[in-house]
């Protein structure tokens, strides 16, 4: 079987409640297992090798020990570092820039110990077990082989084939505010058209889904639509593309510089836009869950709950 890898987002942890490291994780599961725990269980099971875990250098050692150790004994663990000043050679960090450029450098950071088809996740997102069978499906059965025969050519020239688990817009919302979502256009193949950032998307009373107009009005959005929650399949070849296209990023900040970020979501879509990715849609209909709000803890433990006692997962996982 060929190898697969799993990249972890996990450089933010520690920060959703103003917490500055890993030691503010918050513990869902009865065993003490936080969000991540449950990814990497489901990534095992659908047969991943490898796990990266982009991280900041300052949380290295904490990291090591509460979480990195403790996976290192069920897959094989590789770190990557994500920093503010990780830029290519003759730009400096802008005066007043506090955080690092977004999550498409998070995955630029992994370039030197990724060489294999890889998914990309947030560190406090459940995604289900779905979504990790179908994106490892679709990694093992890409061919690799042709891809790397198309180094020769610029990144402008390629064309990628890459894939990403869509989500029930319903299944993702938040009953204590509004959320960003990348809601999906799909042609007939099911490949993406566009991704269509969204802010401010809320949970209405009759369980559908809305976002507020200019003048504060609701306009109703399709509950049932897929949208993207981060969960990516790429091949090796998109890290020249990461690489080539951060650099032009950084040269068109115009006024930005200290807030704007590099995504993936974005990057995926300029790609579509130039008809340089076909990018295959896989539906999962499992229930996503996170951490958007304090108020979502409660919410998420006891869904954690639920699905050890419908047997899904273990009491005690690892």
């Amino acid at each position: 079987m060929n190898d697969t890898t799993l990249v972890i987002m996990a450089a933010g942890i520690g920060s959703r409640f103003g917490g500055g490291g890993v030691k503010q994780l918050t513990s869902f599961g009865p065993c003490g297992e936080i969000i991540m725990d449950y990814s990497i269980y489901d990534a095992i099971e659908a047969g991943f090798t490898k796990v990266v875990f982009v991280i900041r250098r300052s949380m290295e050692k904490d990291f090591r020990e509460i979480i990195g150790e403790r996976i290192a004994k069920k897959i094989h663990v590789e770190y990557a570092f994500q920093e503010l000043d990780n830029l290519p050679d003759g730009y400096v960090v802008p005066q007043n820039r506090e955080k690092p450029w977004g999550t498409g450098q998070a995955i630029l950071a992994c370039r030197e110990v990724i060489h294999e088809p890889f998914a990309v996740i947030n560190a406090d997102d459940y995604y289900g077990k779905d979504a990790f069978k179908k994106v490892h499906q679709f990694l093992t059965e890409i061919d690799v082989d042709d891809a790397s025969a198309d180094q020769k050519r610029s990144p402008a020239q390629k064309r990628y084939q890459f894939c990403m688990a869509g989500f029930v817009l319903k299944n993702t919302l938040s009953e204590y505010g509004g959320v960003t979502r990348g809601i999906c256009r799909v042609n007939e193949a099911g490949e993406l058209i566009e991704i269509l950032e969204t802010k401010d998307i809320i949970k209405t009373v009759d369980g559908g889904a809305a976002v507020y107009s200019g003048n504060a009005s609701l306009i109703r959005l399709d509950a049932n639509s897929l949208v993207s929650m981060n969960f990516w399949g790429f091949t090796p070849d998109f890290m020249e593309e990461l690489a080539d296209g951060f650099q032009r990023f950084l040269d068109d900040l115009d006024g930005n510089e200290t807030k704007a970020e590099y995504l993936l979501p974005t990057i995926a879509d300029r790609l579509l836009k130039e008809g340089r990715a076909e990018i295959t849609l896989l539906p999962s209909n499992d229930k996503w869950f996170g951490v958007t709000f304090r108020e979502d803890v409660p919410i998420v433990k006891k869904s954690i709950l639920k699905l050890i006692e419908q047997g899904i997962y273990p009491g005690n996982l690892f």
